[in-house]
């Protein structure tokens, strides 16, 4: 219990940190440092940003998450290279049983994110406890992600389900 009080009250200190400086400055980077020791040294956060404890993010090369975003990393999240997160998406690893009395109680849980290469998740979408993304999946702006989805599939909605396949080598969308 003392662990994890301290381990939230470190992330609040770097968050304060981070939330306070200008992106792509030395103190920009070494509050990300800090605060994700286990996210690749080329991990993007735009503040403001917000975690839990920080040392649960696993962030992998060319990551980007944008304005306004929230972690809940009361378990690990692994989100692969390349991947980019648009402005106020959420990552929930964190839950309350349904049943009121265990949630009064005060009863909770984490359950692992793992988001994979290449995914790109639009503006204001929600990922909830225990999901996996695949690679190359998109998940529109926002979709609520309730249950996992494979490799290669544009997702939308709530809950989000698939749309389509993602073509190898599509072009480009014109006006």
């Amino acid at each position: 219990q003392r662990r994890v009080q301290g381990g939230r009250l470190a992330c609040r200190y770097s968050l304060r940190t981070l939330n306070n400086s200008i992106s792509n400055t030395d103190e920009w980077r070494q509050a990300i440092t800090k605060l994700a020791p286990n996210a690749h040294p080329g991990a993007h956060l735009e503040p403001p940003f917000y975690c839990d404890y920080g040392y649960n993010l696993y962030l992998g090369k060319n990551f980007y998450c944008n304005f306004n975003c929230t972690i809940l990393d009361v378990n690990k999240v692994t989100i692969g290279d390349n991947c980019m997160l648009a402005p106020n998406v959420r990552i929930y690893t964190a839950g309350h049983p349904v049943d009121a009395e265990r949630r009064i109680s005060g009863e909770e849980f984490g359950l692992e994110i793992k988001i994979g290469d290449n995914v790109w998740i639009g503006g204001g979408a929600i990922i909830c406890p225990g999901v996996t993304i695949g690679n190359n999946t998109v998940i529109g702006a926002g979709s609520v992600v309730t249950k996992s989805l494979p490799d290669n599939v544009v997702a939308v909605g709530n809950p989000a389900k698939v749309l389509r396949v993602i073509a190898q080598g599509e072009p480009k969308p014109t006006a």
